[in-house]
């Protein structure tokens, strides 16, 4: 935690930029799928199309672009960076270029979208069939084990040759598919519809007696599987290195973590609300459920929209015992430990103050399945009388919590009457408590302070950077 927050960035900016390296990809038209990405603009009638690319491909920006006004007559934007995670559909940014679509390039959580119609190119990474089965084989020597294949995105358009390689010595073998937003229709019996993948299981006896081999390297993907089916033994295979391998990342150790941070959210008096999407659909409705739970829960909260969080960012709200981070399945999974404060996830939050919702051995790292009419939502129970409520003891601190959902808030201040003059024009605005906090803060950033300051001429400024100026140590004339 604290090369976070006390590095001096002497590497950044003493690091020397050359061109960019030339993209490993010699067949764009392959690679980026030309023809479907200019056939969906083109079906659509899009005028004016944003183009998200993550940043190992944005070398390839200006080709692809170049490439798609030509075939289309379209107007091309790159969106180069991206508000939040590279993985979701940067809605917002192709707002502001005024897009009517987005082609979204590079590994994606699909996450289904609010607003603008989206086509997902992952692009179509190698992956070595023959590798990759003996790898199975060398995994599975059972041929009637039962298996569900994952894969990355990147990969899924070589998994029909996979499958035609091991289903002819594995019957048991299920392959999943990709489906990029929501699908019409309900569920199916026997059949798991998440992270964008769908597979039967019905045939298998049950997801719980099912292994689970995953065809790409380690990242989100994978802990956020691993964690929502942590019942369920996992293998996989990187295609970088050609090695497949039993995942020895201990599923129970980075659950007891999880409900380690569960404990401290029990304990939170002020909790923070980090807005992590503003594309995926549900968010809204998901802050709606965690503002009135937390109300419920007489904690006070706040909403806070900072992009892309990290400690510096975070550490300029102390007066938060605790955050939780709204996002996509893959980016809501935030490793805290070099934060001040811990961060949580919505599911982690209900489990602390919805006393209806126990621990069942199964985690959800989708939002939406907490909300009402999903398949993980409970609703909240009536509220308890102050006088009835059960107190218990916080594993953390020793200390006695009471652990009841009230009609208000009891740790809320009243709201604040006080009224002060603004501006020169004499509008009035009314302080509240948390604008008082903030103002009380010794660091509020730069003032003009017109007409404060005296003129003078220009002068020779110091050399160098800030750490270390040239003059430094030595007298100013």
């Amino acid at each position: 935690m604290a090369t976070a927050f006390s590095s001096d960035g002497e590497a950044a900016l003493r690091r020397e930029l050359g061109p960019a390296a030339a993209a490993p990809r010699g067949d764009l038209d392959g690679f980026y799928e030309m023809g479907r990405a200019a056939a969906f603009v083109r079906g659509g009638g899009f005028r004016k199309v944003a183009l998200q690319f993550p940043d190992e491909l944005l070398a390839d920006a200006a080709a692809v672009a170049a490439r798609m006004e030509a075939e289309t007559g379209a107007e091309m934007y790159v969106l180069g960076d991206t508000t939040y995670g590279s993985c979701c559909v940067d809605e917002v940014a192709a707002e502001h270029a005024g897009a009517e679509a987005v082609l979204h390039y590079g590994p994606a959580c699909l996450s289904p979208c609010r607003k603008l119609p989206v086509l997902h190119i992952f692009g179509q990474q190698p992956l070595d069939i023959g590798r990759c089965t003996e790898a199975f084989r060398e995994l599975y020597p059972d041929r009637q084990s039962r298996v569900v294949v994952l894969s990355d995105v990147v990969y899924a358009h070589a998994m029909g040759e996979l499958e035609q390689q091991l289903c002819p010595e594995y019957p048991n073998v299920v392959f999943s598919r990709v489906v990029c937003g929501d699908p019409p229709g309900p569920t199916l019996p026997g059949e798991v519809r998440q992270f964008g993948r769908q597979f039967p299981v019905e045939a298998l006896g049950g997801l719980q007696d099912c292994a689970m081999f995953y065809v790409g390297a380690e990242g989100l993907a994978l802990t956020s599987f691993m964690l929502t089916w942590n019942r369920c033994p996992f293998s996989s295979f990187d295609p970088a290195t050609g090695c497949g391998r039993r995942e020895t990342l201990n599923v129970n150790r980075a659950l007891m973590r999880r409900l380690y941070l569960v404990e401290r959210a029990r304990d939170a008096r002020v909790v923070g609300i980090l807005v992590g999407t503003l594309g995926v659909a549900g968010y809204l409705s998901v802050l709606q459920h965690l503002r009135e739970l937390l109300r419920r829960a007489g904690k006070r909260s706040y909403t806070l929209s900072v992009g892309k969080p990290n400690p510096a960012k975070l550490a300029n709200f102390l007066e938060v015992d605790i955050f939780v981070l709204v996002a996509c399945a893959q980016n809501t999974l935030l490793d805290s430990s070099e934060f001040y404060r811990p961060i949580v996830t919505p599911y982690e939050l209900e489990l602390a103050c919805n006393p209806a919702r126990e621990w069942t051995g199964n985690y959800f790292t989708d939002f939406r399945d907490l909300l009402p009419g999903a398949c993980a939502h409970i609703e909240l129970p009536p509220a308890v009388p102050a006088a009835e409520a059960v107190p218990d003891v916080s594993l953390i601190t020793g200390e006695m919590r009471t652990a009841h959902l009230c009609d208000h808030p009891a740790p809320q201040l009243p709201p604040s009457t006080a009224l002060a003059c603004r501006d020169q024009t004499r509008a009035l605005a009314e302080i509240s408590p948390a604008a008082s906090f903030l103002e009380s803060r010794s660091w509020r950033g730069l003032e003009q302070q017109l007409g404060q300051t005296p003129i003078s001429k220009a002068v020779q400024g110091r050399r160098g950077i800030a750490i270390a100026y040239e003059d430094e140590g030595r007298e100013q004339p």
